[in-house]
């Protein structure tokens, strides 16, 4: 079968999308449907884009027919991701193309789609090896880019196929992934990105030194209830796994329980807060009281409101993210922290009343 070699095109997160003639649009477009395969939006099902494709293989077969490719010399398609392609987009690339190559879905695939499931929710088991997991290996190989953006967003392509490449041979020859030091060290270039993991451990403990560790009430997400949890804000943090080490934490987070809440900024105008999906608490509620404010923030100041913070309102993430507007927000630190803080006491307050 003729290998496919599509051109791509990167667009901001959240953006909208429709179906377009020998196009594929992933893991952004608000839809899910044959040629739009999203799951960041309140209607899609709780699976990752990966997922996605090798449970419903029609919305990529069914809006990209394989004898209308094929015939062209070279067979070629469009394909439509987010800026800084992350592993769930990547794979989902990788699934959608080995699908439209042999016209169908094999084991293998649907071991990487079910990786990619286990990433894409923060739920990466805690005690396994970090430094021989495939999503650790890509994100050092990211590390090392260093190119304007546009051509970043390629580079992170290209990289991140030659990874899946490789997982889904060995897939085929029995490996695990999940964690495999000796297959990963077998590659130098993987080999190379696993003591990159190793020594992103260093900058974790690093920043944990400029970290203030904070104690959040948060609602459950089964039940009236609330639950404190253990968190830390971090300021334009130097580790690139940074949520993966504060969520294994056991020696520094009070409760020996690793930190389950993360706030991190990056220059000052994108902010990240998330908490992980074992402590069964979501932030439903606190990424609209984060909009009230921003609007008013943009008024006073007469910005336009051209985006929103994005709550995580879809059933993957069921409100366990909140992203910044992707234009940066007009609120500082200090008051998101205020509404963050404000959140949790009123939590408290409103679940105590009940007890």
């Amino acid at each position: 079968m003729e290998k496919i070699e599509p051109t791509y095109s990167f667009v901001p997160y959240g953006k909208e999308l429709l179906p377009e003639k020998n196009t594929l649009v992933l893991d952004v477009g608000m839809k899910t449907m044959p040629g739009v395969i999203d799951h960041h939006h309140p209607h899609a099902e709780p699976e990752c884009t990966a997922s996605l494709i090798t449970k419903y293989p029609e919305l990529v077969l069914h809006h990209l027919k394989r004898e209308e490719i094929f015939p062209k010399d070279p067979p070629q398609i469009r394909i439509i991701t987010h800026r800084l392609p992350d592993f769930d987009s990547i794979s989902s690339i990788f699934l959608s193309l080995k699908l439209l190559e042999q016209g169908n879905v094999d084991v293998s695939m649907e071991k990487i789609a079910h990786y990619a499931k286990i990433v894409d929710s923060a739920s990466l088991p805690r005690e396994i090896d970090l430094a021989s997991t495939p999503y650790s290996i890509l994100r050092a190989l990211f590390r090392k880019i260093h190119k304007e953006e546009e051509l970043t967003n390629l580079e992170r392509v290209n990289e991140g196929l030659k990874l899946m490449r490789f997982l889904h041979a060995r897939l085929k020859e029995g490996y695990e992934i999940l964690e495999n030091r000796p297959l990963f060290r077998s590659v130098e270039r993987y080999q190379k990105a696993m003591e990159a993991v190793e020594e992103d451990y260093f900058d974790y403990l690093e920043d944990l030194k400029r970290a203030r560790m904070i104690s959040l009430h948060l609602p459950l997400i089964e039940g009236q209830k609330s639950r404190r949890v253990e968190g830390l804000i971090i300021k334009n943090p130097r580790s690139f796994l940074l949520k993966e080490w504060a969520r294994r934490d056991r020696v520094n987070s009070t409760q020996r329980q690793g930190f389950s809440f993360l706030m991190t900024n990056f220059g000052d105008r994108r902010y990240i807060l998330g908490v992980y999906p074992e402590t069964g608490v979501y932030l439903y509620g606190l990424g609209e009281l984060l909009n009230i404010e921003e609007e008013k923030r943009r008024i006073a100041c007469s910005r336009p409101l051209a985006y929103r913070w994005y709550d995580g309102n879809c059933p993957f993430f069921n409100f366990r993210i909140i992203d910044s507007p992707q234009d940066g927000t007009s609120l500082s630190q200090e008051e998101i922290e205020t509404i963050l803080f404000n959140f949790s006491q009123e939590i408290e307050r409103k679940f105590s009343r009940r007890a």
